[in-house]
This record gives C-alpha cells, structure tokens and sequence, in this order.
C-alpha cells in the first residue's frame, strides 16, 4: 500500500511519516510512506492508494478530494490532534480504514 502525506512544504510530515513507517514495521505491514509539498501533490498523488492531508493546507481538501475521485484514490484530512503529536499509530490506521471504506 501506497500512503502519500501532502502538507505545506513537505518537511512538517517528515517526522510524522517516521512515526507511520516504525508502526508499520512493528506490525510487518508492507507499505511506502512519503510526505511531499503541495506543488507536487499532482505527480505524487498518481503513484498513492490512499493520500492524507496535513492539517494546515485543509483548506485545500475540497480540490484535493476531487481530484482524488478522478483517480480513484481516497483523500482525507489528518486529525489535528494526531498531526500535533505524530501519532505514526493513529496515522496509519486512518490510512487504513479509509483504504477499507472506499474499497
């Protein structure tokens, strides 16, 4: 699984793909994490099975969903209180179940 991380700059989600990709080690789950900055979400986001946003561009879901209806890739929004505390966890579980729910 492909989970691509889309936030302002790309460097803010370093840290919190870290966090993802330890989690996903423990758990012996096979998958590529990334974080990229907003002007090349458009290249990344064909490569993804799921894409999260950062919380501080939110205000770019609406196209961003949309784009992703086009591809066929679910977007969502990183829980503020996950981002904050890079919860790698809760993370990755969100990446999951959304995955899942648009199966």
């Amino acid at each position: 699984m492909n989970i691509l991380l889309i936030c302002s700059a790309g460097m803010s989600t370093s840290l919190l793909v870290t966090k993802m990709q330890k989690v996903a080690k423990e758990l012996n789950f096979d998958c590529k994490i990334w974080a990229v900055s907003t002007d090349v979400a458009d290249e990344n986001m064909q490569k993804a099975d799921v894409v999260l946003l950062g919380p501080q561009i939110k205000f770019m879901a609406d196209a961003l969903k949309a784009k992703g209806v086009r591809l066929r890739i679910p977007v969502d929004v990183i829980e503020s209180s996950d981002y904050g505390t890079c919860n790698g966890k809760n993370v990755l579980k969100q990446a999951l179940t959304l995955k899942k729910r648009n199966q």
